[in-house]
C-alpha cells in the first residue's frame, strides 16, 4: 500500500509552499479529531493568486483546475499542521465557493476539481460530503475558494 504522497508523485504532483494568512485567521484548527481548514484559494507555481470569473474570464476547465489547485494546497496545510497526511482518516466534508457570472449553474463541475483530487489522494476515504455555491465575488477576483473537513488521528493510520 502506498502513502498519500506517494499516490500524489505518482500523479506528478509536489505539495505547493503553506500560504501564510492576509488576515486574522490560521490555516488550520484542530479540534479533537476532526482539523478544519480555511478557505484555499488558487495559486500559480510562483504563489500568486489565480484570478477569473467563470463564464466570463474563465471556462469551467480552467475554473476545475483551479479547483484541484486549492485541493493540492489543502493537503499542503493538512502536512503542515499534522506532519503527516496518513495521518488523515477521512475527508468530511467540502464547501466550495465559484466566482461566476450571475446564470452560471455548473458549480459543482468546478468543484469537481478539489473533490476529484481528494479521492485520488485518499480513495474511498476521500469521498466527502459537499456544498458547492455560486458568489457574486471572491477575494483577490479568484474563481474558486474551498474550504474542507478532515477527520484525523494521531498517528497515522
Amino acid at each position: 500500500m502506498s502513502t498519500v504522497e506517494e499516490r500524489l508523485a505518482a500523479l506528478g504532483l509536489v505539495l505547493p509552499p503553506v500560504s501564510r494568512p492576509v488576515a486574522n485567521y490560521v490555516p488550520a484548527v484542530r479540534s479533537g479529531n476532526l482539523l478544519f481548514l480555511a478557505g484555499q484559494v488558487p495559486r500559480d507555481e510562483q504563489g500568486r493568486l489565480v484570478a477569473g470569473r467563470v463564464g466570463d474570464t474563465m471556462d469551467i476547465d480552467a475554473a476545475y483546475q483551479a479547483a484541484r489547485t486549492c485541493a493540492l494546497q489543502a493537503l499542503a496545510v493538512v502536512k503542515d499542521d499534522l506532519g503527516d497526511l496518513d495521518r488523515v482518516v477521512r475527508v468530511v466534508r467540502v464547501l466550495g465557493l465559484v466566482n461566476a457570472v450571475p446564470d452560471f449553474v455548473e458549480q459543482p463541475a468546478v468543484v469537481n476539481g478539489f473533490s476529484d483530487l481528494m479521492v485520488e489522494a485518499f480513495g474511498d476515504a476521500g469521498r466527502h460530503a459537499r456544498v458547492a455555491y455560486g458568489a457574486g465575488s471572491l477575494p483577490g477576483g479568484v474563481p474558486v475558494e474551498v474550504e474542507s473537513l478532515f477527520e484525523v488521528v494521531d498517528r497515522p493510520a
